[in-house]
């Protein structure tokens, strides 16, 4: 395996790990099922399909399924002119029949893994999927599970599942984690380029994985077992998440001491070892950055541990929309207006920029907080015309990258498309609480305040 450079090499090749199913792996001949069709399954099963394979996706949404039998891509970074060659050909098929399991040489998991509202870990569509998987479970097949998930999973749920009726791990069955390092929106790391951390059960599962990756995928980086790669993930996730909480913290104590937090950052990613820059922002959203911490909090405290940097980095992160809506009733207030009745803009609602996607995202509950206090609260985001979310039920201002601001009071931008012209924005509008520093190229004007 020549594609595992600066990583553990597994004991064996994939050829002494499985014999009949290396050979179909390695002369891309394989059936290979892929369970859930969204951002991360979608993309995974259509370059499985461009490397050779027949690839299966399953879902078990009816709507997905049939835009893709059209021809149509839910999803942003994937695009129809890449999906509809795959269609015609055959290599590709989508369906929401789980009998595509019973002929499957590879199931690949990629269902959500949410966090309750108790911020326990919600593995429910991973254990359905799995269930699934194990009724029709045989030999000489591979099963690896990518959802974001807390250590131990793989070995305590997945393997009794599809053990119970007898088959034997390494021997019979290989299973393996490779956590999904999909970043949406991101034209430079895509699948194809992003190194794929994998972890058998055992050795020969680990080549076998590793076979089946390395054949769409430049790199694989083995290691020890599927608990370690659970944890790779978590702690990938976790870095991000205490560096954007210690960033915003310190957003908040430079405003307390009359300093430019923007500024201060700036000056101190000059620095050319030690320090690699975070950006404050209205807190945190997405599908990973503000959950998957909290799968290894929620695993540590049932082994009597507190995560001390997880619990308050969430607490910072979470408290930003408070920290959003504090400075907008201060800005509101220089202009002796009050929160109720005043009409505000909130400009970008996904949870990052050049997304669609809304999950978590801090706009959300900015708009709940500000309409709570009886501002009248309008958003706009091209990339997401309506918003029907608990509590909330809009339509975008205009699907125009530059929204119309001259009707309202403040404008705050939330997040930062690149498309939107905020020159022309703090040209118009009265008054901008700027909390990703969108405005920096237009510079000091006296009617933006920044985060």
């Amino acid at each position: 395996m020549e594609k595992t450079s600066n990583a553990v090499l597994p004991e064996c090749s994939a050829a002494a790990a499985g014999g009949a199913l290396a050979e179909r792996i390695a002369r891309r001949t394989g059936q290979v099922v892929v369970i859930g069709l969204g951002y991360v399954g979608l993309p995974l099963s259509l370059e499985a399909a461009r490397a050779g394979f027949r690839v299966t996706g399953i879902d078990v949404v009816r709507e997905k399924v049939a835009a893709l039998e059209r021809g149509e891509s839910y999803v942003e970074d994937v695009a129809p002119s890449s999906l509809k060659p795959l269609l015609d050909e055959g290599r590709f098929r989508p369906t929401t029949d789980f009998g595509a399991l019973d002929s499957a040489d590879a199931v690949i998991i990629c269902v959500p893994t949410p966090l309750r509202k108790t911020k326990d870990p919600d593995i429910g569509f991973v254990l359905a999927a799995v269930r699934e998987v194990a009724r029709r479970v045989h030999r000489d097949e591979l099963i690896v599970l990518e959802s974001t998930t807390y250590p131990g999973t793989t070995e305590e749920l997945l393997i009794p599942e599809l053990t119970a009726g007898g088959l034997r791990v390494g021997e019979d069955i290989f299973v393996a984690f490779s956590p999904e390092r999909i970043d949406p929106g991101n034209q430079r790391f895509t699948l194809r380029n992003t190194p794929k951390v994998i972890g058998g059960a055992t050795a020969r599962c680990t080549a076998m994985a590793a076979a089946l990756y390395g054949a769409f995928i430049d790199r694989v980086v083995p290691v020890s077992s599927p608990r370690a790669a659970e944890m790779v993930k978590l702690l990938e996730n976790t870095f991000r998440a205490v560096n954007i909480g210690l960033v915003n913290e310190t957003a908040i104590m430079c405003d307390k001491i009359g300093v430019d937090a923007w500024e201060v950052i700036d000056a101190a990613a000059t620095k050319p070892f030690g320090y690699m820059p975070f950006y404050p922002g209205p807190g945190l959203g997405g599908h990973c950055i503000p959950i998957d911490p909290l799968y290894l909090s929620w695993k540590l405290k049932a082994l009597n541990y507190n995560a001390r940097f997880i619990e308050l980095a969430s607490e910072v992160n979470s408290h930003m929309p408070d920290v959003v809506v504090e400075r907008a009733l201060l800005a509101l207030n220089r202009e002796r207006k009050c929160a109720n009745g005043a009409r505000i803009l909130v400009v970008g609602v996904a949870y990052k920029r050049d997304v669609s996607d809304v999950r978590e995202s801090p706009a959300l509950d900015i708009i709940r907080l500000l309409r709570s206090l009886g501002a009248d609260v309008a958003y706009h985001d091209p990339k997401v015309p309506s918003l029907r979310h608990e509590g909330i039920d809009l339509e975008t201002t205009s699907l125009e990258p530059t929204p119309d601001v001259r009707a309202y009071d403040l404008v705050i931008v939330a997040t930062d498309h690149r498309a939107c012209d905020y020159g022309r924005l703090v040209d118009e509008a009265t008054l901008v609480l700027d909390c990703r520093n969108a405005t920096r190229a237009v510079g000091l004007r006296p009617n933006v305040l920044k985060l």
